[in-house]
């Protein structure tokens, strides 16, 4: 019969009832193992039976435990809050005050061995998925304005944090965020730290910092839920977890990673002295370097200034000019020479002509005879009578001019 059946406004059940069904429903589960970590232990040596509550490691649920008292205060190691255990117990539901408990009758210490090879199986799992992958470590800010610390309130840890920060870089600011680094409140803590140094957009560069301990002490820095929170984060997140022997998984997803909280603050914050010297030394290096360049430009100069062409510039110009007037002077003469030789040349032609030409015949006496023709061409010297019949107008040139006359006859000789 269902519930809805068996209950209804006109058949109500009453609380006894109810609580007798629960009881029934949740005693049916039997016997379980359940691990956890005990976050608190109410015992006493004149109580019959002691009070513990046990919370899951992974999220905010925990549930009540009733157990003999024997067995948390006779166990070879008194059973504390923060200690990780497995039990085996019964689920009960007490009807009288409506509360649900887990009746133990046996509880054991997770053992070292066991956590830590937990602990690598969860590291080989996530490093697998890729959390560690140093491609997606974040960088450091050179010089940041503000950086998120978490951990303990008036820790070590935190003093030294920001003593040696300061003492670094005086202007450096920090935005702490106090939680428990052990125990089962760690982790729920630090989560919400860390989320709220994550939306401030002022903080550079996170800190999570905490003093050595045992591995015990350090599990929550190993908590699934805090690594993959880690690497979800945009904000760079340094591991200051100063334990050696052991490695936390944050160490490993942490964008870097520092052997003791005062490591994380020098490398964090660099040292304003050193890095003022620093520059104060590239300046004077820098300066040595160009005062050394200047003076080789100088020396090349001075160099280039000795040379002669430009100890005396216009010398090579006189030198050309030089040849030039040398030039010029013997074109000048190969010129006279050449016209002279044309003077001698052309006055023996013109002796030549002259002895040739018809004006030396004719200075002895002889004529020219031409013809006029009729149609108004030129002249035409005159051969044969053919050439000049009666009538036509005849040019005769002579040694000192010219004779027009006409043509009366003509004969053929003999």
């Amino acid at each position: 019969m269902s519930v809805s059946q068996s209950s209804a406004p006109e058949s109500p059940w009453p609380v006894r009832e109810l609580n007798q069904k629960v009881k029934g429903w949740i005693e049916r589960l039997g016997h379980v193992w359940v691990e956890g970590q005990i976050t608190q232990v109410s015992s006493k040596r004149t109580w019959k039976l002691s009070y513990v509550t046990l919370r899951d490691v992974q999220a905010e649920m925990s549930v009540q435990l009733t157990c003999p008292t024997r067995l948390v205060l006779d166990a070879p190691r008194p059973i504390q809050p923060g200690d990780r255990v497995i039990v085996y117990g019964k689920p009960a539901f007490y009807p009288g005050s409506g509360q649900f408990s887990l009746w133990v009758t046996d509880i054991r210490p997770v053992g070292l061995g066991e956590l830590l090879a937990r602990i690598e199986q969860l590291r080989a799992a996530l490093h697998a998925e890729g959390l560690f992958d140093p491609r997606l470590k974040r960088p450091l800010p050179f010089l940041p304005q503000k950086i998120g610390l978490v951990t303990s309130r008036g820790s070590a840890a935190e003093r030294d944090v920001m003593s040696v920060a300061h003492d670094r870089w005086s202007q450096v600011q920090f935005r702490v965020e106090n939680t428990t680094v052990q125990g089962a409140t760690a982790v729920p803590e630090i989560l919400k730290a860390l989320a709220a140094l994550e939306a401030d957009p002022d903080v550079d560069v996170i800190i999570v910092a905490r003093g050595g301990g045992s591995v015990e002490d350090l599990l929550p820095f190993s908590d699934e839920a805090l690594v993959r929170a880690v690497s979800r984060m945009t904000t760079p997140v340094v591991s200051a977890i100063g334990h050696e022997p052991d490695t936390p998984l944050l160490d490993n997803v942490a964008d870097l990673r520092a052997a003791t909280p005062t490591d994380a603050a020098k490398r964090v914050v660099p040292d304003v002295t050193a890095e003022l010297q620093l520059i104060a030394d590239l300046r004077a290096r820098a300066g040595n370097s160009l005062r050394r360049w200047v003076d080789r430009g100088v020396q090349e100069i001075a160099a280039l200034r000795s040379r002669p062409v430009l100890a005396s510039p216009l010398a090579r110009i006189d030198v050309l000019v030089d040849e030039l007037e040398r030039d010029v002077a013997a074109t000048r003469r190969d010129i006279l020479r050449m016209v002279e030789r044309g003077e001698h040349e052309t006055a023996a032609l013109r002796a030549q002509v002259a002895a040739l030409g018809p004006g030396a015949t004719l200075a002895r006496g002889y004529a020219v005879v031409q013809v006029q023709p009729r149609d108004g061409g030129p002249d035409e010297v005159v051969t044969t009578v053919e050439q000049s019949p009666p009538g036509s107008q005849l040019r005769i040139r002579v040694a000192d001019g010219a004779i027009t006359a006409a043509a009366i006859a003509t004969k053929k000789a003999d």
